[in-house]
């Protein structure tokens, strides 16, 4: 059998994403096993030589899991310092004085977009986290309204907005304007956002009920919330919470204002 191509590729790659869905949600199926068994499914499906399914699978995942695993462990230890020093809870009371306890959920999308802007997905996300559970508490709110339209406003710019890698690709691949890019993609992805963020949320929180313990909120949210005057300001929390996307800034910037391969910018 030859190797699947075009069409055909993607069809395959669809059922094998409905697989991975059904078999983790419907029949409960550890999620990391059910990864490989359906990666190394897809491979024999389209075609692939038998001696490099494997290898395959084992540098795509070795790649990615270098890749999130230094993010993820990075953010959540800022998130837990956060948690520690009440700059999560901060960063919560503000937001929701600025917006109300009724727009919380708008507040949550703007924050994503903003942070999202510059940074990856993941970024973005354990960036985001302690601020969302804190949000919740402070509320009584589902944490449903709060974190779907952060996610939201995290996915769209990621996936729509240079310099994000799947939109500077396209980019790159039809010479296209990166400005004109830039432009469209907040006209389209922001009502994006807002439908599959806020609004979404609003329809589906009353039916969808979480349980009351979540071992990861325990993380982020301090079991005696501190009186206002311990809690550290909003301005050097914000910064805190910007630094990863500052750091990233000032990395892009090394490579226009200096000699590649430099101290500046090595």
């Amino acid at each position: 059998m030859g190797v699947a191509h075009g069409s055909m590729l993607l069809v395959y790659a669809l059922i094998a994403i409905a697989a991975l869905i059904l078999l983790i949600t419907r029949y409960k199926i550890y999620p990391f096993l059910v990864l490989i068994i359906v990666s190394l499914l897809l491979g024999l499906a389209v075609g692939m030589p038998m001696d490099q399914i494997v290898k395959s699978f084992e540098t795509g995942n070795g790649n990615t899991l270098g890749h999130i695993a230094i993010v993820v462990g990075l953010g959540t230890m800022l998130g837990k310092m956060m948690a520690e020093s009440g700059g999560a809870e901060r960063v919560a009371t503000t937001l929701i004085r600025w917006f109300g306890e009724k727009n919380i959920h708008w507040a949550m999308m703007f924050v994503a977009v903003i942070v999202g802007l510059p940074v990856f997905f993941e970024v973005g996300f354990v960036l985001l986290i302690p601020i969302a559970f804190n949000v919740a508490k402070r509320t009584g709110k589902s944490l449903l309204l709060v974190g779907l339209p952060m996610v939201a406003g995290l996915s769209v710019v990621h996936g729509l907005i240079p310099p994000h890698p799947a939109a500077l690709l396209a980019v790159q691949a039809y010479n296209a304007d990166v400005g004109k890019t830039i432009a469209y993609g907040l006209i389209v992805g922001v009502p994006t956002a807002i439908v599959a963020g806020p609004l979404f949320a609003l329809l589906i929180h009353r039916a969808i009920k979480l349980p009351e313990d979540n071992p990861l909120a325990a993380q982020f949210v301090a079991v005696k919330p501190k009186a206002d005057s311990e809690l550290p300001g909003f301005g050097i929390t914000v910064f805190t919470i910007l630094l990863p996307v500052i750091l990233m800034l000032i990395g892009s910037w090394a490579d226009l204002v200096f000699a590649p391969k430099t101290l500046a910018n090595g």
